[in-house]
């Protein structure tokens, strides 16, 4: 049958309506997803409490400032960073010919004394000492250093003056449970696994803090840790120490 003009004319406008419609709806899908990225763009990142955690600091400037170490419990910010030594209290002498073992990380110490030293490795200069006991044994470390009558602290760099759970009271009960058990779970910090397990070193040449793989030795268990957007997505057995 023969298609009369009229018909085949209005045939012809239907289809160019509907290929216009489909264009139009292609257009709009499109821009949507257009606007939704550039959205995405404009949202500012997760807003990170940790940002605005201020532990206090003591700033001492001499044996009796240092003192005020003996007021409060400490915790160890720097797991396995450093040495202390067997300690004599009657004698006043600390045996730094012997490691005695090295603080884990967040333990709670309560310093009994600040004292200062003559170390035989460091000769020319004295050793400021924070003397604590530990299983009914006195031990202590280095936290500082006397120099021609100067002294040198970096006590703030080693102890917190607060209970770390209190400052970061925001981080959730599960990743604290791993803390305080001294393991790392999928999803973890940076920071929340250095107090965990103890200082850390960045593998190759280092990359940008939570986007890289940080080795730890772990007090002798190495582990090895790889991150991205700050969440530890990898986790296994380090290279040995």
């Amino acid at each position: 049958m023969q298609m009369s003009p009229e018909l085949k004319q209005r045939l012809q406008l239907v289809m160019l309506v509907a290929v216009v419609i489909s264009g139009a709806r292609l257009i709009y899908i499109l821009y949507q997803r257009h606007e939704s990225r550039l959205q995405a763009l404009k949202q500012p990142p997760p807003l990170n409490f940790d940002y605005y955690v201020t532990p206090k600091k003591l700033y001492p400037y001499d044996l009796k400032s240092a003192r005020q170490l003996t007021q409060q419990p400490v915790w160890v910010k720097v797991g396995y960073g450093y040495t202390y030594y067997p300690y004599d209290a009657a004698r006043h002498r600390v045996d730094f010919s012997n490691e005695a073992g090295k603080p884990l990380p967040l333990e709670k110490l309560q310093i009994k004394d600040v004292i200062s030293e003559a170390a035989p490795q460091s000769p020319g200069e004295r050793q400021v000492m924070a003397v604590f006991d530990k299983e009914g044994k006195a031990y202590a470390f280095p936290i500082g250093s006397i120099k021609d009558g100067e002294y040198k602290f970096y006590s703030d760099d080693m102890f917190f003056i607060q209970d770390p759970h209190e400052l970061y009271n925001h981080w959730p009960s599960d990743v604290w449970n791993a803390i305080d058990q001294h393991q790392v779970k999928p999803g973890m910090s940076e920071l929340q696994a250095d107090f965990a397990v103890g200082i850390g070193i960045p593998e190759g040449s280092g990359g940008e803090s939570g986007n890289r793989t940080v080795n730890y030795p772990n007090g002798g268990n190495p582990l090895s840790v790889t991150y991205r957007n700050d969440k530890a997505v990898s986790i296994k057995a380090g290279p040995p120490g």
